[in-house]
């Protein structure tokens, strides 16, 4: 549920937040063959220089028959087995004591269709969900002749994607029947009945492959569906496949392949929802599910030019999806147009016992053509510091007739909040670290899982707590900031947004908003220097971000720039 560490590096430059912590494994073989001579007032010594602490001599030797109890007490614990889906008892609520949340109805109200169902197939293939379903709904099209076109691309395309590990077209087919069928028969499930989608392979999906994209799992079968799978299905969409995921959702470099971006193939998509960005892009599927912790859905939406909704923290089942981080993973939505997002954010938002960190919150969209009532804040040294796509997408909320007002944005140092990822995802995994099968991960380098996780090792219990309290405090102030607004706007990583609201749990939607000539990221370690390499042409995102459950208006505003801006149409080229 992270992007890969290029991107992460990128992300650092904008945002001032430093690298992911990592320790190498030394080589053991000398301390192996060296007699054990237990915990002394030498090994504490050496032990506080990990910690930057330092005691006195006397107190060293006052803490060794605790700290010899404590080692007892953890190799107790790490004799436990303790599988992926069972969560702290701590469990975190992105709602603050005494700030009001409106309840919702669940009601949507997607825009009018206008438009007749297009005679080539391409065009069919990118057609936005709200406008396959108006179509389905109008007999002009059926889902099985969707879902066999989607099949068709994706065995035409994926070879250079590498965007699915596992496809389904037998299910698929079932299911575009069934909806078919029951359309026919005049049961109609709602703007996703019979929309062909594509799910990240983070979910449990019941007798079909559920890799997490790691060596370790690749061949692992759930028993159960995931939650969102089981209500998309209870929608009448149509299961074309599960997509790549970064291995462990880290990157887009999964078990057999890594994921590439369709508008430059020679580049990765970023990740971790690394093959349902690819996809979508691609026109192999409708929309697709992602997930992200930090950057997952909101980084290859913006390599590969989709839209990405990454809702607010509990109110999408987590239930059934592996568990990189409690507390800040969540799941969302990737389409080709902004409003498709709250036809599938209708679908799968609620409530689930199964996911203890789920809200109770109902989802109301109504398509709204006149934003000028809203008030968005901006930071001006973000645009500054941003490109010219950016402030077109500024120029296009003032040609909307909104408010624009500078935002109170926080001046926190947000990096210390990286390591909620790195300490959960660690305890996550930790029978990785312990067994060494960490070693069958295809990702090795310095800065990969296993390297990160044998590092985290050693950040203290202490130290987390504190920066959880820090957490609580970017809560506090995130918070306030938002009274009196209905969004916020900015680059996609500036001023350390995307690191801090995945902290609070505010959602967040990236939009294509424009092109840039970029240099072509190469697979190579260290080509960051884009001199004398080769440019493409690349789509541009932009962000909104709202208050907590506040997706409706920051959907209702992306629609709203989405029109105004016209750029979304356009097509990777050879697709």
């Amino acid at each position: 549920m992270m992007p890969s560490r290029r991107d992460l590096l990128r992300i650092a430059a904008l945002t001032g937040a430093g690298a992911v912590a990592s320790c190498g494994r030394e080589d053991v073989t000398a301390a192996e063959a060296a007699v054990d001579d237990g915990i002394t007032v030498r090994t504490v010594a050496e032990a506080e220089k990990l910690q930057g602490i330092t005691f006195t001599p006397a107190e060293r030797a006052m803490m060794i028959e605790g700290v010899e109890g404590q080692l007892e007490t953890l190799a107790a614990m790490r004799a436990m087995e303790m599988p992926n889906d069972l969560a702290p008892a701590l469990v975190f609520d992105p709602k603050l004591p005494r700030k009001s949340i409106p309840s919702q109805k669940n009601e949507l109200r997607l825009s009018p269709v206008t438009r007749a169902a297009p005679k080539d197939e391409n065009d069919l293939a990118f057609a936005s969900v709200v406008e396959l379903g108006a179509w389905l709904r109008a007999g002009a099209i059926t889902s099985v002749q969707l879902t066999e076109l989607y099949l068709k691309r994706i065995a035409a395309h994926d070879g250079k994607l590498n965007a699915f590990i596992t496809v389904t077209p037998a299910l698929a087919r079932e299911q575009a029947a069934q909806a078919d069928d029951d359309l026919r028969e005049g049961r109609d499930r709602g703007p996703l009945h019979g929309i062909p989608y594509a799910m990240k392979d983070l979910a449990d999906t019941k007798g079909i492959l559920t890799t997490w994209g790691a060596a370790p799992f690749k061949d692992r079968v759930p028993d159960d569906d995931a939650e969102v799978v089981r209500k998309l299905r209870l929608s009448g969409a149509v299961l074309l496949g599960k997509t790549a995921c970064g291995a462990i959702a880290y990157g887009d470099q999964w078990f057999g392949a890594k994921t590439r971006n369709p508008w430059n193939p020679d580049e990765g998509s970023s990740g971790s929802s690394a093959g349902s960005a690819s996809a979508v892009a691609a026109g192999l599927c409708a929309f697709a599910i992602g997930t992200e912790t930090y950057g997952s859905i909101i980084s290859p939406s913006e390599r590969c030019g989709t839209t990405g909704l990454r809702p607010t923290f509990g109110r999408v089942s987590r239930a059934g999806f592996m568990a990189l981080c409690w507390s800040l993973d969540k799941v969302g939505a990737i389409c080709r147009s902004v409003e498709d997002t709250a036809a599938v954010l209708s679908q799968i938002n609620g409530y689930d016992a199964d996911d203890a960190g789920a809200a109770r919150m109902g989802f109301a969209y109504e398509a709204t053509p006149d934003v000028s009532g809203m008030t968005v804040g901006y930071v001006p040294q973000w645009f500054e510091e941003g490109d010219e796509t950016d402030r077109k997408a500024l120029q296009t909320l003032r040609d909307l007739g909104v408010t624009l007002k500078e935002f109170p944005w926080p001046q926190i140092d947000f990096r210390m909040l990286t390591a909620i990822v790195l300490v959960e995802s660690a305890a996550a995994f930790a029978d990785l670290t312990l067994s060494n099968r960490d070693d069958e991960l295809v990702w090795q380098e310095k800065d990969a899982w296993p390297n990160t996780w044998r590092g985290t090792r050693f950040v203290s219990a202490v130290d987390y707590i504190q920066v959880d309290r820090l957490r609580r405090r970017v809560m506090e102030e995130v918070g306030a900031a938002f009274e009196g607004f209905d969004a916020l706007v900015g680059p996609n990583f500036a001023g350390g947004a995307l690191l801090a609201t995945n902290a609070t749990g505010h959602p967040q939607l990236v939009l294509r908003a424009g092109y840039a000539q970029r240099p072509v990221e190469r697979d190579e370690e260290g080509a960051n220097n884009g001199e004398g390499r080769a440019t493409f042409r690349a789509p541009r995102g932009v962000s909104l971000w709202g208050d907590l459950f506040e997706e409706a208006k920051i959907i209702a505003l992306g629609a709203a720039m989405e029109r105004e801006m016209g750029v979304a149409s356009a097509r990777p080229p050879g697709f």
